[in-house]
């Protein structure tokens, strides 16, 4: 099963949302645990999940699907949505705030009490079976005024805010996930916990838990620890050469210049 540790209530409540039907926002950072939490809770609940990236382009025949020509002739193909909805199972949208406002629309039957979703194309009013649930997700820090949920629109939902874990339970969620020692991975969290407290740098993203994850790898997979933190953290926080140079410092505090550890 996959692992996921949890960093509060956020079981108990998605679970009890489950129960009632409900549909869940998930709001938090990049790389906090959001896709894995509703991957791990479909695991838990034994329901499909259908996973959707939003993008500029995410159409309405995305989500609830289209026609095609096959050998045969036309045939109807159901999105993930339309399969969700049919199968009892976990439709989830992730960073739904980047979808086209027209595409978001279609969630709206399926987000109150009436828990339908009508196919214009083929004329079907599919009710949506036990056990299927909404899912979407955004990060909150990252939208502007053009792209950010409407009220209308979140308040259909029940919320979760969700942020990076406590110290010692992100330290956990590393040593798992890589397969690293407690003692990298305690260093690896003190790392990044500086990097998120850092005022001077105008810095899109804070350090994920994905990207400790993915420089606790890369060390156990033999690289130096100052070149692992560099490809692994340091260089996908930013584009900048000073900036970068700058974040490296903080590095070399925490395990030391290449220098110092031959």
């Amino acid at each position: 099963m996959t692992f996921y540790q949890p960093v509060g209530n956020e079981i108990e409540l998605f679970q009890a949302a489950a129960d009632n039907g409900l549909p869940v926002l998930i709001k938090g950072p990049t790389g906090c645990g959001k896709t894995r939490f509703v991957r791990y809770m479909a695991e838990k609940l034994n329901r499909p999940v259908y996973t959707v990236a939003c993008h500029d382009d995410l159409t309405a025949a995305d989500l609830v699907g289209r026609h095609l020509i096959g050998p045969e002739g036309t045939y109807w193909q159901d999105g993930p949505l339309t399969r969700a909805v049919r199968e009892g199972g976990i439709c989830y949208l992730d960073e739904v705030v980047e979808a086209r406002k027209d595409t978001t629309v279609v969630l709206h039957p399926l987000a109150d009490d009436r828990r339908e979703l009508p196919i214009e194309r083929t004329g079907e009013l599919l009710t949506a079976a036990p056990g299927f649930m909404l899912v979407v997700s955004y990060n909150p820090g990252y939208q502007s005024l053009l792209k950010g949920m409407k009220p209308s629109t979140r308040q259909r939902f029940v919320s979760l805010r969700f942020d990076y874990p406590a110290e010692e339970a992100e330290q956990t969620i590393v040593a798992e996930e890589s397969g690293c020692d407690r003692d990298l991975a305690k260093q690896l969290v003190s790392l990044a916990t500086a990097l998120r407290n850092l005022k001077d740098h105008d810095l899109e993203e804070a350090a994920s838990t994905r990207l400790l994850i993915h420089t606790a790898l890369l060390i156990r997979a033999g690289l130096p620890a100052a070149e692992a933190c560099r490809a692994g953290m340091i260089e996908p926080l930013s584009d900048d050469e000073a900036t970068v140079i700058s974040l490296m410092e903080v590095v070399y505090a925490v395990f030391g210049r290449p220098e110092e550890t031959r």
